[in-house]
């Protein structure tokens, strides 16, 4: 140990001797800070700074009209372009445009074409047409302006499209809005007209009875005559009014139609939502399944926020459209509503399940991995079943569904206009009955005859109009005509907005770092220290060339822990300058200050250790090898891009790369630390230096003793060193 501390102090006295060797290594101590700082400093807020970056803009929309009021979309597009100051929107004609961006005074263009409003407004129409924005981008310029400038053009399309569903389903709710406030005008009129045509299902016997009477006992043909004529007015009335009934009942089913063609696009989002509430689910089962191997706690596994009551509430909508198409279902049997409702009543027993697996999965912590890889495996498997029948159903809406939906309105619409008929028929025999009492005292031949026509139409009178109350008590049974008055009568103002935006994200930072430069300090702090490592070995040697110490020869170990403590000493002093310049200077985040610079020493011992051993063992293949790992590390290590979006050979390697666990370590220190994490970085660390020292010991005097000649011969040439 005196050799070796003999050694190290000799480094010592030589450096503070000579002012000439003490300028040259401050300098070797300073140069790496200034690569971490420069680097840091050049990446503190790129993203923040994007207002430089310019895209032009060229409207060339011609606006259209929309339900008799104009609209210019495009105009209201770059109107809340000129608020947006996040990107350098440039607004010009479209030739301008497309010679600026080849030229790189513009990053990208977006052109708003002359059709983009009238293709908008075909919404409402037969054949609705998708309106489109032309993106043009010119990738030559720089690698990551397209991500940043794509990202503007998508915040456009995002904008426009929320913008249009609020539009469009204020349109939707306003049009119900108005058929549930002329319902709520004419409601007491429907229940008058319900009422006469209940009571007069229940005269028809004793019409039928006088009618009889008539043909039977003419001989009291005046108490019959009498009592016609009396019942007639009311009679007569109450067809009137089972008539008016019966034409509104055919009004009101009329706008249904409309109103259901209306709503036909909210019934299909509601289904796409579902849909998306079903990849989302098998989304999270995918991620919590994969990330279960790599946890020690089950209870490390987050679920999303609100997550069950977000999959009950998916089944309530999975009710609700289950709901409808059964009462439609009622009026006019369909196979097609059938297998539609048998899939949405499947669909929210799916949902409900997976509220249920949701609860499983909370309390599942205590039960052991197993338990938990089985409900996340039926979790998933639920998710895949929900996720196909909603593709079914929203695949079958338009051709299958929907056109079932208009059939059973279709033909409630056709059995109401045919009891209109049928009472408009009645009416207009009820003058020649009257002509037939009247003239029923001039023969009681032609009164007789009259008498059976009449009995001759009561029969299928009755029927008609039983038929009509039938259906009438039917429908009241499934829902009174107030509840749909009800909801036709909501607000269509917030309905539209809620549906434009149903979901808000609501973010939580689990390790907030202020600005992007701090963090990327790990990275560049990280690089810097085994820049300082090669730049010491590069202009200082590893070899002590008195070969005696106080008289007494020094052995290989002697010399590889003596001038080790040199280059030690050194490497730590540059880890101090780096990291408290980072700190300090630059003003970067650090959640744990102190642990930054210790960390910072640890991993610029290491690297330092596993340098010195490469250039001691192998001297200059042993510089060029750390050269080599040092190129490795910078794509491997994960320190820019996550390491899951480089190529496979990286992938494979960063596992073993010491810059992992380094830029790993000094991360822990800026975000703040998590237990586990720290003791992992900081044991592999310890591991990469044991294996150094080992190989160091190991392989320094055999492999020295048989390149000596090698190393003799390469410095005869007078180039290499």
């Amino acid at each position: 140990m005196k050799k070796i501390l003999s050694i190290y102090a000799t480094d010592l006295r030589g450096i503070i001797t000579n002012w000439a060797a003490a300028i040259i290594l401050s300098g070797l101590v300073i140069l790496p800070s200034l690569y971490a700082w420069f680097n840091i400093e050049a990446s503190w807020d790129p993203y923040g700074q994007t207002s430089g970056i310019k895209i032009a803009v060229t409207n060339e929309d011609r606006g259209t009209t929309m339900r008799g009021q104009p609209i210019a979309l495009g105009q209201e597009i770059v109107d809340s372009l000129r608020e947006n100051h996040n990107i350098g929107w440039v607004f010009t004609d479209k030739d301008k445009a497309i010679r600026g961006l080849k030229l790189g005074d513009y990053y990208a263009v977006i052109v708003i074409p002359t059709n983009f409003s009238a293709r908008i407004a075909t919404v409402l129409t037969s054949n609705p047409e998708k309106a489109e924005i032309q993106y043009y981008v010119n990738e030559k310029i720089n690698a990551v302006a397209p991500k940043i400038t794509a990202k503007g053009a998508s915040s456009v399309i995002s904008e426009v499209s929320r913008n249009f569903i609020k539009t469009a389903n204020g349109t939707i709710f306003r049009i119900f809005n108005e058929i549930g406030v002329e319902l709520r005008q004419e409601l007491p009129l429907i229940n008058n007209a319900k009422q006469v045509a209940f009571q007069m299902v229940q005269l028809f016997p004793e019409i039928n009875e006088v009618a009889n009477i008539a043909v039977a006992d003419l001989q009291k043909s005046q108490t019959i005559v009498s009592k016609v004529q009396k019942e007639l007015p009311f009679v007569a009335g109450l067809a009137e009014k089972g008539r008016g009934l019966a034409a509104k009942t055919s009004e009101f089913l009329t706008r249904g139609k409309d109103a259901l063609q209306a709503a036909a696009p909210l019934a299909k989002e509601t289904l796409i939502q579902l849909k998306q509430m079903a990849e989302l689910s098998s989304q999270t089962g995918n991620n919590l399944l994969s990330a279960l191997d790599q946890v020690e706690d089950l209870g490390e596994l987050q679920l999303p926020e609100h997550l069950q009551a977000r999959l009950i509430k998916a089944a309530e909508g999975a009710r609700s459209l289950s709901d409808l198409l059964s009462k439609l279902q009622d009026i006019t049997p369909n196979s097609k509503l059938s297998a539609a409702i048998t899939k949405l009543n499947r669909v929210e027993a799916d949902f409900r399940e997976l509220a249920q697996l949701v609860t499983s999965l909370s309390n599942s912590a205590d039960q052991g991995k197993d338990v938990t890889r089985a409900i996340l495996n039926k979790f998933n498997a639920v998710s895949e079943r929900v996720s196909g029948d909603l593709d079914e159903l929203i695949g079958s809406f338009d051709s299958m569904i929907l056109p079932a939906m208009t059939a059973a309105l279709d033909q409630a619409d056709k059995d109401a206009k045919h009891t209109e008929n049928i009472l408009s028929e009645a009416l207009s025999d009820l003058p020649a009955v009257s002509g037939i009492i009247k003239d029923a005292k001039k023969g009681l031949a032609t009164a007789t005859k009259e008498a059976k026509v009449i009995r001759a139409h009561l029969p299928e009178a009755e029927k008609k109009l039983k038929a009509v109350t039938d259906h009438i008590a039917a429908l009241e049974k499934k829902g009174s005509l107030e509840d749909l008055i009800q909801l036709l009568s909501l607000n269509y103002s917030k309905e539209s907005e809620f549906f434009a935006e149903p979901v808000v994200l609501k973010e939580t930072r689990m390790f907030p770092i202020p600005n992007y430069g701090s963090a990327m300090s790990p990275f560049f702090t990280t690089l810097s220290l085994w820049v300082g490592g090669l730049l010491l070995v590069s202009m200082l040697t590893v070899e002590f060339h008195d070969k005696t110490v106080h008289g007494a020869p020094i052995r290989s170990y002697h010399e590889y822990f003596g001038r080790f403590f040199t280059f030690l000493t050194l490497a730590l002093l540059q880890s101090l300058f780096v990291t408290a310049g980072d700190l300090w200077i630059l003003k970067t985040y650090a959640a744990e200050p102190l642990r930054f610079m210790l960390f910072g020493m640890l991993i610029s011992a290491v690297f330092m250790l596993m340098i010195y051993t490469l250039v001691s063992v192998f001297g200059n293949v042993g510089k060029a090898l750390s050269i080599v790992l040092l190129v490795l590390q910078l794509a491997g290590s994960g320190g820019t891009f996550p390491i899951q979006v480089t190529p496979p050979f990286f992938q494979a390697i960063y596992p073993y790369l010491p810059f992992t666990y380094g830029i790993g370590l000094m991360r822990e220190a800026v975000g703040g630390s998590v237990g586990g994490l720290v003791t992992r970085d900081i044991s592999l660390l310890l591991v990469y230096a044991a294996l150094s020292m080992i190989l160091g010991l190991g392989l320094k005097r055999f492999v020295n003793r048989i390149s000596a000649k090698w190393v003799k011969k390469a410095k005869s040439g007078h180039l290499i060193h």
